[in-house]
């Protein structure tokens, strides 16, 4: 994949997440949807827990758009979080799929972002391709 593609991506989920943020933030309705503050409470979570989620996305995506692997990997790890428990939280309530798509959607793609952006020194962490790790570490003790 080129550089700019690739850059390109990352700031466009970066402005995805930053527009939801401001989206949950927001007093009443948008033009996307009904107040996130009467969506929460209808989930059965505090109204304010919509400021938490409009946090964690807005910190992620200015993480996301760092020329820097870890904050990247920390960006994508962080919302793949907050995405599991969106995707969850339709799952529970028995959200119609056009409103649920985009969590799940989401979710996959922060799940391929963190593998691709795993820190170079933590690569031994992952087995090898194709089996286990050639040495294991020896326990001592």
């Amino acid at each position: 994949m080129s550089k700019y593609l690739r850059t390109g991506l990352y700031w466009f989920l970066a402005l995805e997440f930053a527009l939801g943020a401001v989206t949950k933030c927001w007093p009443g309705d948008t033009m996307f949807s009904t107040a996130y503050s009467v969506k929460f409470a209808e989930w059965g979570y505090p109204s304010w827990m919509r400021f938490v989620v409009a946090a964690l996305e807005g910190v992620a995506a200015v993480l996301l758009v760092m020329p820097d692997r870890r904050t990247r990997f920390l960006a994508a790890t962080t919302l793949v979080f907050v995405l599991t428990g969106a995707a969850t939280t339709h799952i529970v309530n028995h959200d119609p799929p056009v409103e649920s798509w985009a969590a799940p959607t989401h979710l996959v793609i922060m799940g391929i972002l963190a593998l691709a952006n795993w820190p170079a020194d933590w690569r031994h962490l992952l087995p090898a391709v194709g089996g286990l790790p050639r040495s294991r570490p020896k326990i001592v003790g």
